[in-house]
């Protein structure tokens, strides 16, 4: 999969346009599947309007959802190859449903997830909401569109969801954390909390006057997190959003700015990180805080 991976390396980026070609000659043994039996495919391709093509979704369900009977919160995450299983994750997996079936075992979390394939080639442009010289048109706007009024409405009718913005969060790392700020801040009546994982905000400086100018309503939870060896460009920019997300008045009780000293952008860094996330995320609310906006 073509990814952008950082921002102060260009030669690594154009070498990562090249993986496909470079390899077409190599045969590479298939990996084992490690995703767990609480992962599927939800259907066929979904269609994506406004973009004219298609996109695999995958669905996790928390043990013991067959018998329960009950309703749950659910989570909306980004690069759905590489949430659940090392045979298709591009560079290692989040191990979503390994924590999420260990947190379930412990009494403490239970979770849908919903995981949106990215789109290779299409990633920088569908989840990013700016246009750019650099990276091209934005798609991201139709891309979130797709979630809110395609594949949650689908979701909450086949599955004992809890479909209120209070059950309702979103996920996802650099491009990805991008996206899930955005998301939060374009439909709070959707979202209610987003774990933006070392966010690429470098590529949509107009992000953080769109954050300012939209505040997400009080009771929203935003989860910044950034690893120190990502770069001082993205470490600077998070701590960057995080003052603005101040500036709006947003409660400190609300937000979370992480970063992880020694830690590199990478899947095994935000999957060590994401029980943590979660727990402070899906928290129950200790104390009540308006939401109006």
């Amino acid at each position: 999969m073509p990814s952008l991976r950082h921002p102060a390396l260009p030669l690594l980026f154009a070498a990562a346009l090249c993986l496909p070609a470079a390899a077409a000659d190599k045969v590479e043994t298939p990996k084992a599947s490690t995703a767990l039996p609480g992962v599927s495919l939800l259907g066929e391709p979904l269609e994506m309007a406004g973009l004219n093509r298609k996109r695999q979704v995958r669905l996790y369900l928390p043990p013991g959802y067959a018998t329960s009977g009950k309703r749950y919160p659910v989570l909306y995450m980004h690069d759905g190859q590489n949430l659940f299983d090392t045979a298709t994750a591009y560079a290692g997996e989040w191990k979503v449903d390994e924590t999420l079936d260990a947190l379930a075992k412990e009494g403490k979390l239970e979770l849908i997830v919903v995981g949106i394939d990215n789109g290779g080639e299409k990633r920088m442009t569908e989840l990013n909401a700016w246009s750019s010289e650099r990276f091209g048109a934005a798609e991201g706007r139709e891309y979130t569109d797709f979630i809110v009024k395609t594949l949650k409405p689908l979701v909450d009718t086949r599955y004992r969801t809890l479909s209120g913005r209070e059950h309702t969060a979103i996920m996802g790392s650099s491009m990805g954390g991008l996206a899930s700020h955005y998301a939060l801040a374009q439909y709070p009546q959707v979202f209610s909390k987003a774990g933006v994982f070392s966010p690429a905000y470098w590529t949509a400086q107009p992000s953080f006057g769109f954050v300012q100018a939209k505040p997400v309503p009080k009771d929203a939870r935003v989860y910044m997190l950034m690893g120190e060896k990502e770069g001082p460009g993205m470490v600077e920019d998070v701590k960057r959003m995080a003052e603005v997300v101040q500036k709006t008045g947003h409660p400190a009780a609300n937000t979370v700015l992480k970063i992880v000293p020694g830690a590199e952008h990478n899947e095994a860094f935000w999957s060590g990180e994401l029980r943590e996330a979660l727990l402070w995320m899906f928290a129950p609310e200790t104390t009540k805080v308006a939401s109006s906006r």
